[in-house]
């Protein structure tokens, strides 16, 4: 399924007071169920949707670096972890390791991780919306309808039950 991305920006976006309201609601609901609905949503989600197809995430922002991603990286390119550093990251305001640029340096053409099998932890887990403790992450997963089609449609999905 192709992804128009200037279409989902504007939806998204239009849509995004909406899903803050619908956060609120989502906090009341017992973790266990919340956990569930969203793991289901998940999963229907990414049978429609193909991340090649899209790769905004690659495209708009960063994943935090955690030190065993960049030691895993630096050795994949034959560098030091402080060399891997100095050519492809900085601290971000929360003092965390981030990509120099966006879209992401090892983006292809082709929307094919060029690191796939190094990729950071975060890279692994994005968008995160099939794992434990949701309840935890209901804001990043909120920021995350912002960037991801398939997080956006989770919750307009969820939306359609929650809202009054």
């Amino acid at each position: 399924m192709e992804i128009d991305l200037e279409n989902f920006n504007k939806e998204s976006k239009s849509e995004y007071s909406s899903h803050v309201k619908l956060r609120a609601r989502l906090r009341k609901v017992k973790p266990k169920v919340l956990d569930e609905m969203f793991e289901e949503l998940h999963e229907e989600a990414f049978r429609e949707i193909d991340c090649l197809d899209c790769a905004n995430c690659c495209k708009t922002t960063s994943p935090i670096f955690l030190n065993t991603d960049i030691d895993r990286l630096a050795k994949s390119f034959r560098m030091k972890s402080s060399a891997f550093i100095d050519e492809y990251l900085h601290r971000d305001e929360e003092g965390d390791f981030v990509l120099n640029s966006s879209p992401c340096t090892f983006l292809g053409a082709d929307n094919k991780c060029l690191v796939y099998e190094d990729r950071p932890k975060a890279c692994r887990e994005y968008p995160h919306t099939n794992r434990k403790k949701m309840h935890g992450i209901l804001e990043l997963s909120l920021k995350n309808t912002l960037v991801c089609p398939a997080v956006f449609k989770i919750f307009q999905q969820i939306g359609k039950d929650y809202r009054k």
